[in-house]
């Protein structure tokens, strides 16, 4: 009977170290039955020789086993019930989300392309870019950049990102040059970019033939979320259909009878379209046809002499629409001609270093805005600020928030692909995308890829603080807008208003 007890508690003791075994790796494993092998043999020939032994020493053994017994079933239980050793042939389904950012490794560097206008016509809004973007992609990956051959690098876990630069001057001619060298020479998997929507237009179709996903940053055309959509670009700066629908409440409720001018190329003229819907929708009319001026026009006195016409109509307020050195003459001709002394201006507060030339005669005024850096209070807008100032000695302007934006929303796309870049996985992790930035919540909408976002009405105070605190906020305004998407897409709007807020 002893015997008997003593080879089950042996037996015992063998099963605990099988469960110690099978927390071994397959080499372990496989070195194991060698030996196991060769202790059958060897058990077989001492049979007799260990059964005599046993029995006398079954009462030191059956004693020894009470003392270990709960150390041994103690081990067992930690072993079985959390192994070390990761499973390989079958992981988990679902891992925690943090462990699997922690794992994230790629093979290869994943490669942007930044697009922006650094030495042309409009780029002192590309300054805005240059700053915004590569702090974006500091606060997304927790690192700072490093410089690489011809590109800025950041790490993300396991993941090597490459930033490469290049200037269009907001020339659609080198926007598709320095576009093709990115995608061809560089290979870059996301592209990034640009100022001018007319160049913008250019880097979106180009995506489209490479099957390269690209992010618009800052332009504004409704056409690029519209009628040039495609299912490879999305965009986080706002359309012309936001600034309108965000300033239009308030315009109407000041003047009933309004005429507008814009440039002649798809930023000017979806905004005067998006002017006409909103600002009507909310009860005020257009007495005149819309004022169209090429985009490069130096001599604004033509214009205002439709301007004049519009007045002799009933004309109450001008609404302009304008980006870059034009505004200047344009402003300049409206106060030569007398236009100024009829009737307002209304147009939509701009960047910090142009407001006091533009704005020093409307003190007082209340106008819409897409972003200032005074307005947002969350955390990232107050990184981005201290950041802004720390690194570049200024404060973040008017484009500031949507670089940061886009690289964000890059860094965001990466995580939930875990590293895939084809255009297929991005896409899929960009649509319906909601990520917070400097502005709050940026909802990717998945039917056309607009950015819902905050937009500001706020009230001009001065145009000479040293610190760019101009404005005092009214109000913040979240815009639902129009899917303007062609006819050959429209079923891809789903439920959302369509050509028009009405849908009409």
């Amino acid at each position: 009977m002893k015997r008997r007890t003593t080879l089950l508690t042996l037996l015992v003791l063998l099963l605990g170290l099988s469960f110690v075994l099978a927390a071994c790796d397959a080499a372990t494993q496989e070195a194991v039955n060698d030996a196991a092998e060769q202790v059958q043999d060897a058990a077989e020939e001492l049979a007799p020789t260990v059964e005599a032994a046993v029995e006398e020493i079954a009462p030191t053994v059956e004693a020894v086993v009470e003392e270990v017994a709960p150390t041994v079933e103690a081990a067992v239980e930690e072993i079985t019930e959390e192994p070390t050793a990761e499973p390989v042939e079958e992981p988990t389904e679902e891992a925690p989300a943090e462990e699997a950012m922690a794992e994230l490794a790629c093979d290869e560097p994943i490669k942007v392309g930044l697009i922006t206008d650094v030495t042309g016509a409009l780029a002192i809004y590309g300054a805005h870019v240059l700053r915004g973007f590569p702090l974006g992609m500091e606060y997304a990956t927790g690192t700072a950049g490093t410089e690489g051959d011809g590109y800025t690098s950041y790490m993300l876990d396991g993941c090597e990102i490459q930033v490469y630069l290049r200037d269009d001057q907001s020339n659609p001619e080198n926007t598709a040059t320095v576009g093709r060298e990115l995608i061809e020479v560089e290979g870059v998997d996301i592209l990034v970019g640009t100022v001018s929507s007319g160049a913008t237009a250019t880097l979106q179709e180009l995506a489209r033939e490479n099957e390269v996903v690209h992010i618009a940053a800052p332009a504004a055309a409704n056409d690029l979320t519209g009628a040039t959509f495609n299912e490879y670009s999305f965009r986080t700066s706002r359309n012309n259909y936001q600034d309108a629908v965000n300033m239009c409440e308030y315009l109407a409720s000041q003047y009933s009878n309004l005429v507008q001018i814009a440039p002649d190329y798809s930023f000017g003229t979806g905004s005067a379209a998006a002017f006409r819907d909103s600002c009507t929708l909310n009860g005020a009319t257009f007495v005149a046809d819309d004022i169209f001026a090429p985009a490069d026009t130096t001599d604004f006195t033509p214009y205002m002499d439709q301007v004049f016409e519009a007045i002799d109509n009933g004309a109450e307020a001008f609404i302009v629409t304008w980006a870059g050195g034009g505004f200047v003459p344009l402003l300049q001709a409206a106060t030569d001609t007398g236009v100024l002394d009829e009737i307002p201006m209304a147009a939509g507060f701009v960047d910090n270093i142009v407001m006091p030339a533009f704005f020093a005669n409307a003190i007082g005024s209340t106008s819409g805005i897409l972003y200032h850096y005074t307005f947002p209070d969350n955390e990232i807008n107050a990184w981005l600020v201290e950041q802004t100032q720390a690194q570049f000695g200024t404060f973040p302007d008017l484009f500031d928030a949507d670089a940061m934006n886009a690289a964000i929303m890059v860094v965001n796309a990466i995580k939930a692909t875990g590293g895939d870049t084809s255009a297929a996985a991005l896409i899929d992790a960009m649509e319906g995308m909601e990520f917070e930035g400097p502005k709050g919540t940026i909802y990717i909408r998945p039917e056309d890829h607009v950015a819902i976002q905050d937009m500001y009405i706020a009230t001009l105070l001065n145009v000479d603080d040293a610190e760019f605190k101009y404005f005092e906020l009214v109000e913040t305004n979240r815009p639902d807008v129009p899917c303007l998407l062609p006819e050959e897409l429209v079923d891809r709007c789903g439920d959302l208003p369509v050509g028009s807020l009405s849908g009409q």
